[in-house]
């Protein structure tokens, strides 16, 4: 399968939309929102870490599940960022497109590591 949570694309394109999202967000003086969503962005990719690292499948597929659930609360944060002006529309649409991908990438991984488990 993989050698360790680096290896996986998954984790690795969290990793660059956490700083993407840092990076957009660097000069937002909403800090109550900036810090919720580079919280949430961080999330999707140390969860999936952390998920890995752990002793069971069962364990890692809860970490998973708390990954995907961080990559809806930044889609969501990002629409109303949008909404109120804090972010462009273009930025939202591109930062939403990859959550998305991301989100289909874990379900995937879900999928695969349930059906490795029945065997």
């Amino acid at each position: 399968m993989y050698s360790s949570f680096e290896d996986l694309e998954v984790w690795q394109r969290s990793c660059a939309l956490a700083v993407c999202v840092y990076e957009v967000l660097k000069s937002c003086r909403d800090y109550g929102l900036r810090d919720q969503m580079t919280r949430a962005a961080v999330s999707i990719a140390s969860n999936i870490a952390e998920g890995a690292e752990r002793d069971s499948v069962a364990e890692y597929i809860r970490f998973l599940h708390i990954a995907k659930g961080s990559a809806a609360e930044l889609r969501t944060q990002l629409i109303i960022a949008a909404r109120i002006g804090t972010i462009t529309e273009d930025t939202k649409q591109t930062l939403v497109e990859e959550l998305i991908m991301i989100s289909k990438q874990l379900h995937g991984l879900i999928t695969y590591l349930k059906t490795k488990t029945k065997r």
